[in-house]
């Protein structure tokens, strides 16, 4: 992973989140997010079905992200979802094809007072439409076939030519599609404002196209190449429908790797602890000896001496999202506010006095509390180093501006399950006993002590064997009751994690997702609620698939002063709403 990498998961979530704030106000649906890539309403994921909508963060500029929200706003506001789906057809390429048409025909209803929408979606399946033919996909006859059908669709439904330079190279295949297309594409510029009855139109053609495929295939049964050419071209276009896409290629910030737990969702999304009996909640400071602590806080305070770390400049960027005017008593003898009427009778003695006012005082001050919660999963002991620097310095600079903090961390008490383990293998192993192991939850610092008295205890962080496996949603759930036993109005919980919530014991009993799924569910649940303000901090992993609010950082490079400004802009709130 490399600084630049880093660079385009920031730009990433910047656009995604302007998209989302687009999407937000153009259909009034004020639950629409973005999540590692893919868009949400509420806790349901929202494919993107139409090919010319899917697009490469990497590769494609703002104005393609831009025309892709628009054209969901109008997915959105102008389809039926639910007649859709009873509509859609089964077989792969006729659903590809009756995708396409539903997204153009919901285009076709750009306000005419939104000239820039229409040329952004005008931009965005003229580049699609450069970028299938650049590629050799129309090379074969099903890409060809597949790419001159959705050029005539598109020009009868916007009413303008096909992208001139392929018009003459799809002459042909558009000349022998006209006798069997003619009467249906008539039909969806006839019909495009009516759903039900475009749909038949779509449906027809879907038809035509699907036959047209499966006619090919059979004649290539026994052409070993030219199936295999064909093949690849059809499964070219059925990956514009695969929205599992892959978590990162080299040299980008992947994103956290996670699935639908069938265990999770029979259960009623029920989360089940087979026994609570060996979980435990530490003062992190009592696991390592006196003298050890000592040490590991002799080299942390060396180490973050070496990177000169900004503690005002870092407070008052804290204060700037933080501080709200507080009322600090009155001022009385001013010359505006308030009538004092204990002064009147200096009005008649002196009618030239003036500071005969009250006023109320205000001072900027914060009401606010904020746990770190670390990971202390085996893979975050090659990063802690610079998280505890991090969290320290986070810690040290809230305590200025007035700010609660805690530094919490959580574990497990064993590998692979421990003696929750052999107490479920006893009982006869029975199914689907859900978390297998036992948990253990550290204080490195309360809410209570100051840096000052905690500094030591902090310190454990770095003693290696505390780290083992990862039960992230129990985690979430303890910090988040932490938090709402404090008096402050305003709580934020900043996870730092650099992985999936991992329990090898948990996994195998259960299925690989079951712990994944726990956390999605009380991340929403406690957003939901809103007494807990609760953020992501992915170190070297995207963490958007868990968290709404999230930033990816790369601990390997230097604790500098952009990567503070992230994330204060984080807990400012200006990243994933």
């Amino acid at each position: 992973m490399t600084a630049s990498a880093q660079q385009q998961a920031r730009r990433q979530q910047r656009i995604e989140e302007l998209c989302a704030a687009s999407l937000r106000a153009m259909t009034g649906h004020l639950d629409l997010h973005y999540r590692g890539r893919r868009l949400y309403q509420g806790e349901a994921r929202l494919p993107t079905h139409a090919p010319h909508l899917r697009i490469d963060p990497g590769q494609d500029d703002f104005a393609d992200c831009r025309a892709v929200a628009d054209g969901i706003a109008l997915r959105l506001l102008h389809s039926d979802a639910s007649l859709h789906r009873q509509c859609c057809p089964k077989d792969p390429v006729e659903r590809l094809v009756f995708e396409l048409l539903e997204q153009l025909r919901v285009e076709t209803r750009t306000p005419d007072v939104m000239p820039g929408m229409a040329d952004n979606l005008l931009h965005r399946f003229e580049r699609w439409s450069r970028d299938f033919y650049r590629s050799g996909l129309t090379e074969g006859s099903i890409g060809l076939l597949l790419y001159t059908v959705a050029q005539m669709c598109w020009s009868r439904l916007h009413a303008r030519p096909v992208l001139e330079e392929t018009e003459d190279y799809i002459e042909g295949t558009r000349a022998s599609l006209v006798g069997e297309l003619g009467t249906a594409l008539h039909g969806l510029r006839r019909q495009r404002l009516d759903q039900a009855a475009y749909a038949e139109h779509a449906l027809a053609i879907a038809r035509i196209v699907g036959e047209r495929v499966r006619a090919e295939r059979a004649q290539t049964e026994g052409d070993d190449e030219a199936a295999v050419q064909k093949d690849e071209v059809t499964d070219a276009f059925a990956l514009l429908l695969d929205f599992e896409d892959s978590n990162g290629d080299d040299g980008e910030i992947a994103a956290a790797n996670t699935g639908r737990s069938k265990v999770f969702e029979d259960s009623a999304q029920a989360y089940h602890v087979f026994t609570t009996r060996f979980d435990r909640e530490v003062a992190a400071g009592s696991l390592v000896r006196r003298a050890l602590l000592r040490e590991y806080r002799e080299r942390l305070d060396q180490a973050t001496v070496e990177r000169g770390i900004n503690l005002p400049r870092l407070a008052r960027r804290l204060g700037s999202v933080l501080w709200e005017p507080r009322p600090d008593g009155w001022a009385f003898g001013e010359e505006e506010g308030r009538i004092d009427g204990r002064r009147l009778a200096q009005l008649v003695s002196s009618p030239t006095e003036r500071r005969l006012f009250y006023r109320e005082q205000v001072k900027l001050g914060t009401d606010c509390a904020v746990s770190l919660l670390i990971d202390c999963s085996g893979s975050m002991k090659h990063h802690i180093m610079p998280v505890t620097m991090m969290a320290e310095s986070l810690i040290r600079a809230l305590e200025m501006i007035g700010a609660s903090t805690e530094l919490l961390g959580f574990t497990t008490g064993a590998w692979n399950g421990g003696r929750t383990y052999q107490v479920w293998t006893r009982g006869g192993r029975p199914r689907r006993p859900g978390r297998l192991n036992e948990v253990c939850h550290m204080v490195f610092k309360d809410a209570e002590h100051s840096w000052r008295r905690a500094r030591t205890d902090i310190a454990a962080l770095l003693k290696p064997d505390l780290f083992r496996e990862g039960i992230d949603g129990e985690a979430v759930e303890w910090a988040c009751e932490r938090l709402l036993a404090r008096p402050e109005t305003r709580r934020l919980l900043m996870v730092i994690s650099d992985g999936c919530p991992a329990d090898s014991a948990t996994n195998l009993a259960n299925d690989a997702y079951y712990l994944d799924n726990h956390l999605k569910e009380v991340v929403a649940r406690r957003t939901r609620e809103g007494q807990v303000e609760i953020l992501g901090l992915g170190v070297g992993l995207d963490l958007s698939p868990f968290y709404r609010r999230c930033l990816a950082t790369d601990m390997a490079q230097a604790l500098d002063t952009h990567l503070f400004d992230e994330i204060v802009e984080l807990i400012g709130g200006r990243h994933r709403r």
